[in-house]
């Protein structure tokens, strides 16, 4: 799935569903594609900092738990765990936890989408 962030009001929403509805009235596939609109460009600007662009890199190129791809940042875990979190409610992250032999439960960090646009 393709995920599209973007920023934009109202009428830039109803545009894309008026596009999608005209899609299915005539029968042709409907892309499989997330659209992320801000409609205020200062939210975006927060989203798109350097250490969330170098996170979700690094969990795109090997996802792993937060305590790893800190390490792997040389970050601090906590200040980790809050781009996942913002990440992961826009969704571009998704967090599951998993068993962890031995050592209880672990929660893996990994992409959401197979490719991200973005769109200004």
């Amino acid at each position: 799935m393709k995920t599209v962030i973007t920023t934009g009001g109202p009428d830039e929403f109803f545009k894309r569903g008026k596009r999608v509805a005209q899609l299915a009235d005539q029968g042709k596939p409907i892309p499989c594609e997330r659209t992320i609109s801000f409609e205020d460009p200062e939210d975006l600007a927060r989203l798109v900092t350097t250490a969330k662009l170098l996170l979700f890199r690094e969990v795109r190129d090997c996802p792993g738990s937060i305590t790893d791809l800190a390490m792997r940042l040389h970050r601090d875990r906590s200040s980790v765990k809050r781009d996942v979190d913002a990440l992961e409610r826009i969704g571009l992250l998704e967090v599951e936890e998993k068993p962890f032999p031995g050592h209880g439960r672990i929660k893996e960090v990994r992409v959401a989408a197979e490719q991200v646009l973005l769109a200004i």
